[in-house]
């Protein structure tokens, strides 16, 4: 087989550039070890930067994302019973929706199904071959079967685990990571939010945030011990615990009710430079991790995908090499700035265990700065909608 573009990785990064790309005429084919159901059962982010909206827009995807999204305007922080908005309009003159991974992931699978376009599942034993030659090719198996696939290009969308990083040779590529002490607890529950907008809430008991997938559904976070495990917490303890870490008002109005899915994350900070190698490219999870924080993971994804999907149309229509050459710059430009927002607000917002009454004095010192300076909420509102591309 052959394709100008084999895409490893059948996540929402991955679906979304190869749709781009069939909107140009540009043949690619998707590689995926999951099944398409294990793919939509992942549970992920639901906010979605502008720049990711604008994507899903350009890529003919946007219909359910328009009808069912919805629009926020700002965000409410807090600390004990303080609680103040950021108002992302006023400040960056744009928004954010909310719109769960899953849907996109939906979407973008039933538009490739509609192109026809070409998804294998269940892939196993991937081998990237001659990424640094003029004639890439891909082997893999299904069913027991070896497959080989020869194409232009590889866009490596497989996630922190995948092939497409070690492939980059040891000598090449440079890690840097930073790993938190703490994870983070989540439920999701078929309860209405407890507020139109997400709460980032710091308090004395950690962290907590109040977010949601739509009016009748809403994801809860609480910061726990790395040691923790699921069955620790039950969904009463939950929303106890919730309940204690964000202001008196919201709880007194939080609805509870049964969890319908509950898992724990651990937090880090990764990045591996560069992020291309010959004509292999890294996207998304391949490349960096963020904490989950500032809503970032998904969006820096798309950010990627926003300089590759132009280096090639670029190349593909103009004969232009500049757009690819230039991708592991531009790309790791935006990626440290998004890097260093999810570092700050997660900074801000937790409680760590080496912490000092003095480091205390400073999270509140600054959370108060942030709630009483207009110049620290355009910053913050500036990146939390999104830099620009």
């Amino acid at each position: 087989m052959k394709t100008q573009v084999c895409i490893i990785g059948g996540g929402p990064s991955g679906l979304l550039l190869s749709q781009l790309l069939h909107k140009r005429g540009i043949d690619s084919t998707v590689l995926e070890r999951q099944t398409k159901d294990y793919v939509l059962t992942r549970i992920r982010a639901g906010v979605l930067e502008r720049g990711f909206v604008a994507l899903m827009r350009e890529a003919g995807v946007v219909e359910r994302l328009d009808a069912e999204g919805f629009v926020h305007d700002g965000t409410l922080v807090s600390f004990g019973d303080t609680m103040f908005r950021v108002d992302f309009t006023k400040h960056a003159g744009h928004h954010v929706t909310v719109y769960g991974q899953t849907e996109v992931t939906r979407d973008l699978y039933a538009a490739r199904e509609a192109a026809n376009g070409k998804i294998e599942f269940n892939v196993e034993d991937v081998v990237i071959n001659g990424a640094d030659t003029d004639a890439p090719f891909i082997t893999y198996t299904v069913a027991g079967e070896e497959r080989r696939i020869a194409c232009d290009y590889i866009a490596g969308c497989d996630g922190f685990h995948g092939v497409s990083r070690p492939t980059i040779p040891a000598d090449v590529r440079k890690e840097y990571e930073k790993v938190y002490p703490f994870g983070w607890l989540g439920i999701l529950s078929k309860t209405p939010p407890v507020n139109h907008e997400l709460i980032y809430s710091r308090s004395e008991r950690g962290f907590a945030l109040c977010s949601m997938r739509n009016e009748n559904l809403s994801r809860y976070y609480i910061q726990c011990s790395l040691d923790d495990k699921v069955d620790d917490w039950s969904d009463e303890a939950f929303w106890d615990e919730l309940k204690r870490r964000i202001p008196r008002e919201q709880a007194d109005k939080l609805v509870t009710g049964p969890s319908i899915e509950k898992s724990i994350a651990p937090l880090r900070s990764f990045v591996t430079e560069p992020m291309r190698w010959g004509r292999l490219f890294l996207c998304g999870d391949a490349a960096h991790i963020v904490p989950p924080t500032g809503a970032k993971g998904l969006n820096t994804a798309a950010s990627d995908i926003h300089y590759l999907y132009n280096g090639l149309r670029q190349f593909y229509e103009d004969g232009s090499p500049e757009g690819l050459d230039t991708y592991s710059e531009k790309a790791l430009a935006r990626v440290w700035k998004t890097e260093r927002f999810s570092w700050w607000f997660s900074s801000l917002m937790h409680s760590f265990p080496d912490q000092t009454e003095f480091d205390v004095k400073m999270q509140i010192a600054e959370i108060e700065f942030l709630r009483t300076n207009e110049a620290a909420q355009k910053a913050m509102a500036e990146n939390y909608v999104g830099l620009p591309y």
